[in-house]
Protein backbone atom coordinates (compact mmCIF):
# COMPACT_ATOMS: atom_id res chain seq x y z
CA UNK A 1 0.00 0.00 0.00
CA UNK A 2 1.92 3.02 -1.35
CA UNK A 3 -0.72 5.38 -0.92
CA UNK A 4 -0.98 7.80 1.55
CA UNK A 5 -4.49 7.20 3.28
CA UNK A 6 -6.60 9.10 5.99
CA UNK A 7 -8.55 7.31 8.43
CA UNK A 8 -11.28 10.01 9.99
CA UNK A 9 -13.48 9.99 12.85
CA UNK A 10 -16.15 12.33 14.32
CA UNK A 11 -17.63 13.32 17.41
CA UNK A 12 -20.89 14.75 16.62
CA UNK A 13 -24.12 16.14 18.72
CA UNK A 14 -26.10 13.65 16.68
CA UNK A 15 -26.86 11.34 14.09
CA UNK A 16 -27.22 13.24 11.14
CA UNK A 17 -25.57 16.74 10.42
CA UNK A 18 -27.58 19.68 10.45
CA UNK A 19 -28.53 23.10 12.63
CA UNK A 20 -28.60 20.79 15.72
CA UNK A 21 -26.43 18.06 14.72
CA UNK A 22 -22.50 19.46 14.03
CA UNK A 23 -19.40 17.96 14.56
CA UNK A 24 -17.59 18.21 18.29
CA UNK A 25 -13.97 16.32 17.75
CA UNK A 26 -12.04 15.05 14.70
CA UNK A 27 -9.33 13.27 14.89
CA UNK A 28 -7.26 11.69 11.32
CA UNK A 29 -4.96 9.20 11.48
CA UNK A 30 -2.72 9.49 7.60
CA UNK A 31 -1.53 6.18 7.25
CA UNK A 32 1.77 5.66 4.45
CA UNK A 33 2.88 1.98 3.33
CA UNK A 34 1.22 0.17 6.25
CA UNK A 35 2.77 2.86 8.70
CA UNK A 36 1.33 6.04 10.62
CA UNK A 37 2.89 9.28 9.69
CA UNK A 38 0.86 11.72 10.96
CA UNK A 39 -2.13 12.74 12.96
CA UNK A 40 -4.46 15.78 13.96
CA UNK A 41 -7.25 16.20 16.75
CA UNK A 42 -8.94 19.13 18.07
CA UNK A 43 -12.40 19.63 19.25
CA UNK A 44 -14.29 21.74 17.68
CA UNK A 45 -17.06 24.53 18.49
CA UNK A 46 -19.97 24.92 16.05
CA UNK A 47 -21.92 26.88 18.81
CA UNK A 48 -23.86 23.92 19.25
CA UNK A 49 -25.10 22.35 22.77
CA UNK A 50 -24.45 18.89 23.53
CA UNK A 51 -26.77 16.72 24.76
CA UNK A 52 -26.74 15.04 28.31
CA UNK A 53 -26.89 11.47 26.60
CA UNK A 54 -24.05 12.81 24.20
CA UNK A 55 -21.80 13.71 26.58
CA UNK A 56 -22.10 11.01 28.54
CA UNK A 57 -21.02 8.70 25.46
CA UNK A 58 -18.10 10.70 24.54
CA UNK A 59 -17.05 12.30 27.55
CA UNK A 60 -16.89 15.93 25.75
CA UNK A 61 -18.93 18.68 27.35
CA UNK A 62 -20.56 21.99 26.69
CA UNK A 63 -17.81 23.59 28.66
CA UNK A 64 -15.12 21.70 26.79
CA UNK A 65 -16.29 22.59 23.13
CA UNK A 66 -16.54 26.12 25.01
CA UNK A 67 -12.65 26.20 25.04
CA UNK A 68 -12.23 24.93 21.80
CA UNK A 69 -11.62 26.77 18.52
CA UNK A 70 -14.01 27.32 16.08
CA UNK A 71 -15.28 24.85 13.83
CA UNK A 72 -14.69 26.45 11.06
CA UNK A 73 -10.69 27.18 11.71
CA UNK A 74 -11.01 23.19 13.03
CA UNK A 75 -11.82 21.77 9.20
CA UNK A 76 -9.89 24.49 7.14
CA UNK A 77 -7.31 22.69 9.27
CA UNK A 78 -8.27 18.99 8.84
CA UNK A 79 -8.78 19.84 5.01
CA UNK A 80 -5.41 21.15 4.50
CA UNK A 81 -4.18 17.90 6.41
CA UNK A 82 -5.83 15.60 4.51
CA UNK A 83 -5.13 17.31 1.59
CA UNK A 84 -5.69 14.49 -1.22
CA UNK A 85 -5.25 11.53 0.43
CA UNK A 86 -8.12 9.08 -0.05
CA UNK A 87 -10.49 8.87 2.44
CA UNK A 88 -11.33 6.06 5.43
CA UNK A 89 -13.76 5.46 8.48
CA UNK A 90 -15.37 3.00 9.58
CA UNK A 91 -19.42 3.30 9.27
CA UNK A 92 -18.02 6.01 6.85
CA UNK A 93 -21.69 7.37 5.25
CA UNK A 94 -22.03 8.67 9.15
CA UNK A 95 -18.51 10.26 8.85
CA UNK A 96 -18.53 11.42 5.14
CA UNK A 97 -22.24 13.17 6.12
CA UNK A 98 -20.77 15.06 8.46
CA UNK A 99 -17.26 15.56 6.60
CA UNK A 100 -19.31 16.94 3.27
CA UNK A 101 -21.53 18.86 6.00
CA UNK A 102 -19.17 20.93 7.28
CA UNK A 103 -17.02 21.56 4.51
CA UNK A 104 -20.22 22.85 2.48
CA UNK A 105 -20.52 25.37 5.42
CA UNK A 106 -16.46 26.60 4.08
CA UNK A 107 -17.86 26.22 0.82
CA UNK A 108 -15.33 23.51 0.10
CA UNK A 109 -16.53 19.87 -1.77
CA UNK A 110 -14.86 16.84 -1.13
CA UNK A 111 -13.19 15.30 -3.96
CA UNK A 112 -12.35 12.21 -2.92
CA UNK A 113 -13.75 8.79 -1.84
CA UNK A 114 -14.93 7.32 1.34
CA UNK A 115 -13.56 3.28 1.58
CA UNK A 116 -15.60 2.10 4.88
CA UNK A 117 -14.06 -0.61 6.92
CA UNK A 118 -17.65 -1.56 8.38
CA UNK A 119 -18.87 -2.82 5.12
CA UNK A 120 -15.34 -4.28 4.03
CA UNK A 121 -15.35 -6.32 7.70
CA UNK A 122 -19.04 -7.54 6.86
CA UNK A 123 -17.51 -9.27 3.32
CA UNK A 124 -13.94 -10.15 4.89
CA UNK A 125 -14.46 -10.98 7.97
CA UNK A 126 -17.78 -12.61 8.38
CA UNK A 127 -16.50 -14.81 11.67
CA UNK A 128 -16.42 -11.93 13.34
CA UNK A 129 -19.05 -11.99 16.09
CA UNK A 130 -20.43 -8.35 14.80
CA UNK A 131 -18.67 -5.94 12.72
CA UNK A 132 -18.92 -2.89 15.68
CA UNK A 133 -15.09 -0.99 15.88
CA UNK A 134 -14.35 -1.75 19.40
CA UNK A 135 -15.64 -5.86 18.75
CA UNK A 136 -13.84 -6.48 16.11
CA UNK A 137 -9.86 -4.68 17.65
CA UNK A 138 -10.52 -7.22 20.43
CA UNK A 139 -11.55 -9.99 18.14
CA UNK A 140 -8.45 -9.32 15.58
CA UNK A 141 -6.31 -8.98 18.44
CA UNK A 142 -5.23 -5.14 17.73
CA UNK A 143 -3.81 -2.77 19.90
CA UNK A 144 -5.97 -0.80 22.69
CA UNK A 145 -6.00 3.09 21.24
CA UNK A 146 -7.69 4.77 24.49
CA UNK A 147 -11.00 5.88 24.82
CA UNK A 148 -13.48 4.68 22.77
CA UNK A 149 -15.98 7.42 21.20
CA UNK A 150 -13.13 9.72 21.43
CA UNK A 151 -11.64 10.72 17.92
CA UNK A 152 -8.85 10.16 17.57
CA UNK A 153 -8.64 7.04 19.27
CA UNK A 154 -11.93 5.95 17.34
CA UNK A 155 -9.53 6.68 14.04
CA UNK A 156 -6.36 4.68 15.41
CA UNK A 157 -8.30 1.73 15.87
CA UNK A 158 -10.17 2.23 12.20
CA UNK A 159 -6.44 2.48 10.95
CA UNK A 160 -5.48 -0.44 12.71
CA UNK A 161 -8.47 -2.35 11.49
CA UNK A 162 -7.73 -1.37 7.76
CA UNK A 163 -3.78 -2.77 8.59
CA UNK A 164 -6.22 -5.85 9.32
CA UNK A 165 -8.35 -6.25 6.37
CA UNK A 166 -5.77 -5.19 3.94
CA UNK A 167 -3.27 -8.07 5.12
CA UNK A 168 -6.40 -10.59 4.96
CA UNK A 169 -6.54 -9.54 1.01
CA UNK A 170 -2.61 -10.09 0.73
CA UNK A 171 -2.44 -13.31 2.81
CA UNK A 172 -5.70 -15.03 2.13
CA UNK A 173 -6.94 -13.74 -1.41
CA UNK A 174 -3.35 -13.30 -3.10
CA UNK A 175 -3.75 -9.27 -3.81
CA UNK A 176 -0.39 -8.46 -3.47
CA UNK A 177 -1.22 -4.64 -3.81
CA UNK A 178 -4.91 -3.61 -2.59
CA UNK A 179 -5.48 0.09 -3.30
CA UNK A 180 -8.32 1.85 -2.13
CA UNK A 181 -10.23 1.80 -5.67
CA UNK A 182 -10.31 -1.87 -4.57
CA UNK A 183 -11.80 -1.42 -1.46
CA UNK A 184 -14.22 1.24 -2.63
CA UNK A 185 -15.68 -1.33 -5.10
CA UNK A 186 -15.61 -4.63 -3.32
CA UNK A 187 -17.55 -2.88 -0.20
CA UNK A 188 -20.36 -2.99 -2.87
CA UNK A 189 -20.16 -6.35 -3.94
CA UNK A 190 -22.63 -8.21 -2.18
CA UNK A 191 -21.28 -10.89 0.39
CA UNK A 192 -22.18 -13.61 -1.22
CA UNK A 193 -20.58 -12.70 -4.17
CA UNK A 194 -17.22 -11.54 -2.23
CA UNK A 195 -15.32 -14.80 -2.94
CA UNK A 196 -15.98 -15.18 -6.48
CA UNK A 197 -14.99 -11.65 -7.03
CA UNK A 198 -11.89 -12.01 -4.72
CA UNK A 199 -10.43 -15.36 -6.72
CA UNK A 200 -10.99 -13.30 -10.12
CA UNK A 201 -9.25 -10.08 -9.03
CA UNK A 202 -6.21 -12.58 -7.54
CA UNK A 203 -6.32 -14.50 -11.20
CA UNK A 204 -6.22 -11.21 -13.22
CA UNK A 205 -3.82 -9.47 -10.45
Amino acid sequence: MSQRLAVIDFETTGIGPGPDGRATEIGIVLLENGQVVDRYQSLMNAGVWVPPMIQQLTGISNAMLKAAPPAAQVMREAAAFVGAAPLVAHNASFDRKFWDYELGLLGLQRQQDFACTLLLSRRLLPGAPDHKLGTLTRWAGLPATGQAHRALADAEMAANLLQYLLATLRQKHGLAQPSHGLLCKLQKVTAAKVPQYLRELAVSA
